[in-house]
């Protein structure tokens, strides 16, 4: 067999992949693997992907082909690629779109399939026989009305369907883009947000309308939604995860748009305006007033005669919306997120019911063209005291993660790092409100949780983006959707587990670029020897697959540094007061 020592990665013959990490070319084959591979976990010197069905569907719809991939594997590969990998590629990469749904009439579809022997498996299927109807020249008849849950049905059985069934026009909308901001800065769709638009619209046609564009957060994917809403012209409904962004969509589609106030609508729980364009949260949506009860405001999805629904951070996408969903598979969607990733496993309902990946622009190829902020990360270990890692060790798993999560001795490290970075604004971000109400006393610094009244929480990220308040204490809710452009520095106390999504969306608190050009700052405070290093790990799978490395600090050793940032800073003041 064929062996090349100076290449870093091992192709093994069950689809798992090993990267060596740190030579010369392992940055390249990273990058090369991304679209088509999943990283799986991420130690000091090895990772280890896998290609799955969803991976490889994922690269197929956004114009990866077979060849490209197999060519990644043999350039980089130490051994001889085993060739059941290659044949495996191939198979899947084939699978995607051997059946397409396209349309009969208004309340008509048709599966077809060139293979009569496919065609046979769906109409035997225990998932899609009560799905289709007849059969006909090489085609099963889909009631209109069943679109998502074909598409659904079949993908969990190994079988992505191509929707080329086209969209209903909507409601005519003309979204006109602004030359000229507020500021008076010109407006334009940079270079890869026009992309990203084109490759979604598709000049109109039914391979376009619907799909998931990737971008890290600060690099303006609420200005590829406005693109898309320009391209498009038509009402739109616009999805997002809390009343703070629908605060932030409509100021930006009042700065980059000629839309007028009486344009937008906001429907959440202070207002019911549905208009040309309206923007609503998931949380909105999905309430009920008993679990046996209806989603009373689902009928908003039907209510004015949509042409685009665009789904904001659509890696949060609650299960009930993908049921209605379901049911508006004629109308355009396009998905925005940072991640794909979704912790419930429901990565295949977004592939169907939303759309396939059609744009990923990685994290670091956007941080060497200056468009978002480059980003030092770095965990800092800290450890337990006596007493705490007694209770910790005779507690279960769970409990485990909590008292670890809440070591008070995180609070020392979080005065040294606020010490070192008092010229920045830093956003504290914590899991835990009893934690994070003690930080907060104890800093002195304002504290948003999901209690904080929307207007006491306009003001104190208002108060925090203008320097008046340099240190702002969050909960979850600062996970998304919060513009505060010039954050440097972010210190998370504690999260949710293992959650990958979480750690992307934290880090891109701070990524958009600063006016004095200088980059941001991501610590982490884990315990040290406890459960929560161990989830950590695994959160830092994305961004490690973007290409960010985590330092790995204790915590003396991160207070020393901050201690000497400060002496060096006071014996520059007292420099300079002497001359």
């Amino acid at each position: 067999m064929t062996y090349r020592s100076d290449r870093p990665l091992i192709v093994q013959s069950d689809r798992s992949l090993l990267l060596e990490v740190g030579g010369d070319s392992y940055a390249a084959c990273r990058d090369a693997m991304a679209p088509f591979c999943e990283l799986l976990k991420s130690p000091e010197h090895i990772h280890t992907y896998r290609i799955t069905p969803l991976s490889i569907w994922n690269a197929a719809a956004a114009g990866m082909d077979v060849e490209a991939m197999v060519e990644v594997l043999k350039a980089y590969s130490r051994f001889e690629v085993p060739g059941n990998v290659v044949r495996d590629i191939e198979d899947l990469h084939a699978r995607y779109g051997r059946l397409r749904l396209e349309r009969i009439d208004e309340d008509a579809l048709c599966l077809k399939a060139e293979d009569e022997t496919l065609l046979d498996q769906v109409q035997a299927g225990a998932l899609t026989r009560d799905l289709v109807g007849e059969r006909e020249n090489g085609s099963l008849h889909v009631e209109a009305g069943n679109r998502g849950e074909v598409k659904r049905a079949l993908i969990k059985m190994g079988w992505p369907v191509e929707d080329l069934a086209g969209y209903v026009d909507g409601g005519p909308l003309s979204v006109p883009l602004r030359q000229d901001l507020g500021n008076g800065n010109p407006f334009n769709l940079r270079d890869y947000q026009h992309e990203a638009v084109e490759i979604f619209h598709r000049d109109g046609s039914v391979q376009g309308g619907s799909g998931v564009i990737v971008l890290p957060c600060g690099a303006g994917k609420t200005v590829v939604g406005i693109g898309a809403m320009h391209r498009v012209g038509r009402k739109t409904l616009i999805l997002t995860t809390n009343h703070t962004a629908v605060k932030q969509w409509r100021r930006e589609l009042l700065d980059k748009t000629e839309l007028t106030e009486d344009d937008i609508g906001e429907y959440t729980g202070v207002a019911k305006e549905v208009r040309p364009v309206t923007i609503t949260t998931y949380q909105i949506l999905t309430y009920r007033r008993r679990k046996t009860e209806p989603f009373v405001h689902f009928e908003l999805f039907r209510q004015n005669d949509w042409g685009l629904v665009i789904y904001d951070e659509v890696h949060m996408l609650p299960a009930p919306v993908f049921r209605a969903t379901a049911d508006i598979q004629a109308t355009r969607r396009l998905g925005l997120t940072a991640t794909l990733v979704r912790e419930d496993g429901h990565e295949d309902d977004v592939f169907t019911l939303i759309g396939p990946k059609r744009f990923d622009m990685p994290w670091k190829v956007l941080e060497r063209q200056g468009w978002i902020a480059e980003a030092i990360c770095r965990e800092v270990r800290v450890p337990m005291a006596k007493d705490l890692r007694k209770e910790y060790v005779l507690a279960d798993q769970r409990a485990q993660f909590r008292l670890a999560a809440e070591n008070p001795d995180k609070v020392e490290v979080l005065e040294s790092l606020l010490e070192a970075h008092k010229q920045d604004l830093v956003l504290v971000i914590g899991q835990y409100l009893d934690q994070l109400d003690k930080v907060a006393e104890r800093v002195g610094a304002p504290l948003i949780t999901g209690k904080t009244p929307k207007d006491e929480r306009i003001e104190l990220y208002a108060n925090f983006s203008s320097g008046k308040d340099p240190v702002l204490i969050v909960s979850k809710v600062g996970n998304f959707a919060v513009d505060l452009p010039e954050a440097r520095v972010i210190v998370q106390l504690s999260g949710t587990f293992g959650s990958r999504q979480e750690e992307a969306q934290r880090l891109g608190r701070v990524l958009r670029p600063k006016a004095d050009g200088r980059g941001a700052r991501f610590y982490t405070l884990v315990s040290d020897e406890s459960v929560e290093q161990d989830f950590a790990q695994h959160r830092q799978l994305f961004l490690t697959e973007q290409g960010y490395a985590y330092e790995i600090h204790d915590a003396a050793g991160i207070i020393r540094a901050c201690q000497e940032v400060g002496a060096t800073r006071e014996e520059a003041s007292t420099n300079g007061s002497a001359s």
